[in-house]
C-alpha cells in the first residue's frame, strides 16, 4: 500500500518499522488511572461493532477539575528550563539533598511515604525503615529534578544515557505474534524516560489527561509530543481507540498501578496490603489474546544514565476472571519494584481507596473512598 494511502486509512497512530525486524510497532501509552468497568465493557463493544447502552456520568472515570495558576505554571517552566542546562549529575546530587531535607519535614509526601513503607516492609527495623524512607524520597526529587532535561534537552542526547535494555526481546517477540501487547508501566524509575524510550523506538500514541493546573497543559503537551507521540483524550474514546489498537497486533502501554477510586477497580494485594486495582490491563489482555509485559527505566546511581528492564507478564493476567487477573498484575508489578524498590512512588497514597467500612491509612479517621 503506498505511504499516502496508509496514512489516510489509520489517522490516529503514527507508523513506523523497526529496521531490524521490519515489524510494525506502533505503540499507544495510557498515562492516566482510568479503570475499566464500564468504560471497557462499552468500548470494547463499540470496537466489536455491537450496540451499547449509555452510562454516562460513570463511562468516563474520575475527571479532573483544573484551576488556574498562573503563577505556579511560570515558576514551573522557569524551573524546567535552569534545571534542562545543569549537569545530571550535579542535579541528582542536588536532588538528594532536598530528598534528605524532606524526610525530616512535615510534608503530605514524605507522611505516605512513612505509610507506605511501614505498611508494605513491616520486615524491617526502625533504623531501617527510616534510612528506606530518606533514600526514596531522594530517588523521588531526582525524578523531578531530572524532568527538565527528559522533557527539554535534545532526544538523541536523552536516548544515549540508556546504557542498557534488558528484556527487550521479550517485547520485540510478543509483536511478532501480532496479536497486540499490553506494555504494564509502574511508577517506577524515571517513567517520564520509558515513554520517551518507547515513543522513539516504537512510535507512541498517548491518551492524554488534563493536569490539575489549567496553565501547565502546554508544557506536558509539548514535553509528551516532542518526540512523535499522539496525545488522545483521555476517555471512553481513547479506550476504544487502544482496543482497535490491539485488534491490529499493536502495544498499548499504561499505567497499571494507580488507584481508579472507590467502585472502579478490584481489591487485590499489593505488598500483602489490599490495594484498589484498576482492571483495565486483565480486561484488554483477556480480550484481545495479548501478551502482557511490565517494564521500568532504573535510575543509575551518581548520574551515570538509565537501564531499561522489560519482563513477561503472568499467564494468568489474561485469564478472564479479572479480580485474578488484577491479584497477578500486582504480584509482577510487586516483582518488579523489588528490583529497584527505593525507586518506586511510595509518596503516592496508593492504598488511598479502602475497602467499605475500612480505616484511612493516611488521615486516621475511619472512611471509605478516597482521602
Amino acid at each position: 500500500m503506498p505511504d499516502s494511502d496508509r496514512a489516510a486509512t489509520r489517522p490516529l497512530w503514527v507508523e513506523s518499522a523497526d529496521a531490524e525486524s521490519g515489524l510494525n510497532t506502533t505503540s499507544t501509552l495510557i498515562p492516566v488511572p482510568v479503570d475499566a468497568g464500564p468504560i471497557v465493557s462499552r468500548a470494547l463493544e463499540e470496537a466489536a461493532g455491537r450496540p451499547t447502552t449509555s452510562d454516562r456520568g460513570r463511562a468516563d472515570g474520575p475527571r479532573v477539575r483544573q484551576v488556574s495558576r498562573p503563577l505556579t505554571a511560570l515558576a514551573g517552566r522557569t524551573m524546567l528550563g535552569v534545571t534542562s542546562r545543569l549537569p545530571l549529575r550535579g542535579l541528582h546530587a542536588l536532588a538528594r539533598r532536598v530528598g534528605d531535607l524532606g524526610s525530616v519535614l512535615p510534608l503530605r509526601e514524605s507522611r505516605a511515604t512513612r505509610v507506605n513503607v511501614a505498611l508494605c516492609f513491616p520486615e524491617l527495623t526502625e533504623t531501617e525503615r527510616r534510612r528506606f524512607e530518606r533514600e526514596s524520597l531522594e530517588e523521588a526529587a531526582c525524578m523531578v529534578a531530572e524532568l527538565g532535561h527528559l522533557w527539554l534537552r535534545p532526544i538523541d542526547e536523552i536516548l544515549d544515557r540508556v546504557v542498557e535494555v534488558r528484556g527487550e526481546e521479550h517485547l520485540r517477540e510478543a509483536i511478532a505474534r501480532g496479536r497486540g501487547v499490553v506494555v504494564a508501566g509502574p511508577h517506577l524509575g524515571a517513567w517520564e524516560l520509558l515513554g520517551l524510550w518507547m515513543a522513539v523506538r516504537y512510535s507512541i500514541t498517548s491518551l492524554y489527561r488534563k493536569p490539575r493546573v489549567r496553565q501547565l497543559e502546554g508544557i506536558y503537551w509539548e514535553a509528551r509530543s516532542r518526540s512523535g507521540a499522539r496525545l488522545l483524550p483521555a476517555d471512553a474514546s481513547g479506550i476504544r481507540a487502544s482496543c482497535q489498537a490491539l485488534r491490529r497486533g499493536e502495544v498499548v502501554g499504561i499505567l497499571p498501578d494507580q488507584d481508579p477510586g472507590l467502585g472502579w477497580g478490584e481489591f487485590a494485594p499489593f505488598f500483602g496490603v489490599p490495594a484498589n486495582t484498576s482492571t483495565l490491563v486483565p480486561r484488554l489482555a483477556s480480550r484481545f489474546g495479548s501478551a502482557v509485559l511490565l517494564a521500568f527505566a532504573e535510575r543509575l546511581p551518581r548520574g551515570e544514565g538509565y537501564r531499561i528492564h522489560v519482563r513477561p507478564g503472568s499467564a494468568e493476567i489474561a485469564c478472564g476472571n479479572f479480580l485474578a487477573g488484577a491479584r497477578a498484575l500486582n504480584r509482577d508489578v510487586e516483582s518488579l519494584v523489588r528490583l529497584a524498590p527505593r525507586q518506586y512512588l511510595w509518596s503516592y497514597k496508593r492504598f488511598r481507596t479502602r475497602p467499605p467500612g475500612s480505616p484511612s491509612f493516611y488521615r486516621g479517621p475511619a472512611e471509605s473512598g478516597r482521602d
